[in-house]
């Protein structure tokens, strides 16, 4: 399986993060997956490269020239992919790739989450999309996507679009456990009355 993994390049969060991912990477590569990420050096991007990496496990880092310029790339990673701009790099991570794992993050992270949730509701992607809830970070998101709902922004259904797991062990049986998702799902992209 190829897994696209969003995730921070702070190197300040609480260490619990960064030991996540790195473990999430070092779970990856034992299960013989291909992780593909945005080919940082730097917090849980770093953590999670290191961690497949030791294990043997193949990374493909998919990084915007701009951040090249600025060295922030993950010096073990050979299989770096060099794009022009970020919407390039979005767009590199999900084609694909055979599920999604969110780790925790800002606004980055975040983007490219709603992107992939965004593409699912159209019908354009169709895989899992597993948030990893380390300490409860995704609860209030979870919190107000299920208030999206209730304002009938978004549809019921749509909340199974992505599920939350609380430790890297439930990712892989998350991902595999996930049917795919609905072939129609234009016909349900919007909002019901």
């Amino acid at each position: 399986m190829r897994i696209c993994v969003y995730a921070a390049s702070s190197r300040y969060c609480d260490p619990i993060y960064l030991d996540a991912a790195r473990q999430l990477g070092a779970t990856l590569a034992r299960a013989n997956c291909q992780v593909v990420y945005g080919g940082g050096a730097g917090g849980l991007m770093g953590a999670l490269a290191d961690g497949a990496l030791a294990s043997g496990g193949e990374v493909i880092g998919i990084i915007p020239r701009f951040m090249i310029e600025v060295e922030w790339q993950h010096p073990g990673v050979a299989n770096l992919e060099v794009v022009e701009d970020m919407r390039e790099r979005k767009h590199r991570l999900l084609t694909g790739s055979d599920a999604v794992i969110a780790l925790p993050g800002g606004s980055g992270t975040l983007e490219e989450l709603f992107e992939a949730i965004t593409l699912k509701r159209l019908g354009i992607y169709f895989n899992p999309i597993v948030l990893l809830n380390i300490r409860d970070f995704y609860a209030p998101l979870q919190a107000f996507m299920q208030q999206v709902v209730a304002e009938h922004f978004m549809n019921d259904e749509h909340l199974q679009m992505w599920s939350l797991v609380n430790s890297v062990a439930e990712t892989l049986p998350r991902i595999r456990a996930t049917p795919r998702w609905r072939e129609d799902a234009r016909a349900h992209a919007a909002v019901k009355a």
